[in-house]
């Protein structure tokens, strides 16, 4: 039983990786040829070169597998070019799942995200099924993933694709050598890079966590339906504190106006795009984003899926550890 999955170079899709070999299941991963394959150094699997836009690419690797796993994604929340992240997110996707239906794969577990779900003013935990519109998708990333969610949507109900959706939360911990946006802000205010905060909150999960949900997901979940793999909710102050606190230093105590923090992100997007440079710190989208809390709760999966997942500060912990080794 050959399983493939996209995105294995990566944070999550190394994870997910990591967990079925662990299952002793033959895994072929997609990678493109200038993938930096760090994470998967050591790890016995077959390896398919490819890209998302390489359509004939993807019928080769889809080749004699019994199952998929989508996890590749364009995860940027600013970008000088954002048809890219329309490219890999969306096309990209489509191309994926119109080989899988060619090539015959009976199970697909597609990794979209919560930033695809509708949001509560009052900061309550949304679910698989609170409103949204992409109307309510701020940024070419989050509309991105909300487009490649639809195409799914489409070829489970007109194609008939095998589809199982997972929308984990905000994944932390080990082996996030980009890193993530999140992770980021783990390691800077790890090493005390981070003086204040605003006022949101995130859905923290361990890495290993949302692998072990999507194998939960292959194995139970309904075709056409999502489940969100998460943590707990927590606010940035409290994440901050936390961190503060293992690395022995009191805990930022300014909270910043958003509002004023607006022609700062303008700067620094600016700058990024006159000198070629990597994502800003702080971004006008993400400023956006935190207006709301993003909590979410995970009682479906854990209902249907026997999924389960550890405390926050567990995850904080293993991101630390994994961060605090690496260079600043």
């Amino acid at each position: 039983m050959t399983i493939l999955v996209t995105g294995a170079s990566g944070f999550v899709g190394s994870a997910v990786v990591r967990a079925l070999l662990a299952t002793g299941a033959s895994v072929r991963v997609l990678v493109r040829p200038a993938s930096d394959r760090s994470n998967l150094a050591g790890l016995a699997l077959e390896i398919a070169e490819g890209d998302l836009r390489d359509r004939a690419s993807l019928e080769r690797a889809c080749a004699d597998c019994t199952g998929l796993y989508h996890v590749a994604a364009d995860y940027r929340l600013w970008t000088r070019n954002p048809d890219e992240l329309y490219a890999s997110n969306v096309e990209g996707t489509r191309h994926l799942m119109a080989a899988a239906l060619k090539t015959g794969i009976p199970r697909v577990v597609y990794t979209s995200s919560v930033a695809t779900l509708g949001l509560h003013a009052d900061g309550t935990s949304a679910t698989e099924d609170s409103p949204v519109t992409v109307a309510d998708m701020i940024g070419h990333y989050k509309r991105s993933k909300f487009l490649a969610e639809r195409v799914i949507d489409d070829l489970v109900q007109q194609a008939g694709l095998p589809a199982v959706i997972v929308n984990p939360s905000t994944p932390i911990g080990p082996h996030d050598v980009k890193p993530t946006p999140t992770g980021r802000m783990i390691r800077d205010a790890w090493f005390g890079r981070i003086p204040a905060f605003v006022d949101t909150g995130l859905n923290l999960v361990h890495v290993d966590d949302v692998a072990a949900g999507h194998l939960r997901a292959f194995e139970r979940g309904v075709v056409g339906r999502r489940y969100i793999l998460g943590g707990e909710n927590l606010s940035l102050r409290e994440i901050l504190a936390d961190i503060a606190g293992l690395a022995g230093r009191k805990p930022p105590r300014i909270e910043l106006p958003r509002l004023g923090l607006m022609p700062i992100a303008a700067i620094a997007e600016a700058w990024a795009w006159l000198t070629h440079g990597a994502e800003p710190q702080v971004t006008l989208d993400g400023l956006r984003m935190s207006r709301k809390k993003m909590y979410f709760s995970s009682e479906r999966a854990v209902r249907e899926l026997g999924y389960q997942y550890r405390p926050a500060h567990e995850a904080i912990v293993a991101a630390v550890d994994w961060f605090r080794t690496r260079p600043a």
